[in-house]
């Protein structure tokens, strides 16, 4: 069976964009994905990256385009400055490992449940009351958001010094089972191309 490993972050808008579209390719090709939600600020600083408000204008004003391009082709609301941005990605982030662990609904709804909430809906994902709800909204005892904290921080950690290892720079990054790794949203396509080849 194919594998999927999905390196993203809650804060990234590129991972809200992604929509569910890993998960339809995945479910086509019988895949697993392995989520993994990492510090992607982190990331930046450790790969040669650098945070967005940090960045030449030129770029700042590129993505800005971008994203506006982005979410009107795939058809999303999209939020160019949501109210709560940047916020404490951990929480959310250990939500998401507390449900994996869990296993009991749909991780990929979860995930894109917190990035929703961030970009299209003015919430707070480092709230309870938003990590809650989240869980709730994906099939899951909102009780995880108090369980597992100190495997969730662990994970955490432990992923962002995975995807340094395995050569992840940006979220979304995808890395199948032979290798092939595969950047952005904008990468999707391709990713199921390499797939059916297999």
């Amino acid at each position: 069976m194919a594998q999927i490993d999905y390196y993203f972050a809650t804060l990234s808008p590129y991972t809200y964009l992604a929509g569910l579209r890993l998960e339809e390719i995945a479910a086509k090709h019988g895949a697993t994905i392995n989520y993994k939600p990492l510090d992607i600020i982190a990331l930046f600083g450790r790969t040669g990256g650098v945070p967005p408000k940090d960045r030449h204008i030129s770029r700042i004003e590129y993505r800005t385009q971008e994203m506006q391009r982005q979410s009107k082709k795939l058809g999303m609301a999209f939020n160019l400055q949501p109210a709560h941005w940047p916020t404490n990605a951990a929480p959310s982030s250990y939500a998401i490992i507390a449900a994996i662990q869990d296993g009991s609904g749909d991780v990929g709804q979860l995930v894109h449940s917190f990035v929703r909430a961030c970009w299209a809906e003015e919430k707070d994902i480092a709230q309870d009351d938003v990590i809650r709800a989240c869980l709730a909204d994906a099939g899951f005892s909102s009780d995880l958001a108090d369980s597992g904290l100190l495997l969730g921080a662990e994970t955490y950690t432990a992923n962002l010094e995975e995807a340094v290892e395995r050569g992840v720079f940006g979220a979304p990054f995808y890395i199948t089972g032979d290798d092939q790794r595969f950047w952005g949203q904008d990468r999707l396509e391709d990713l199921d191309r390499h797939l059916a080849d297999q």
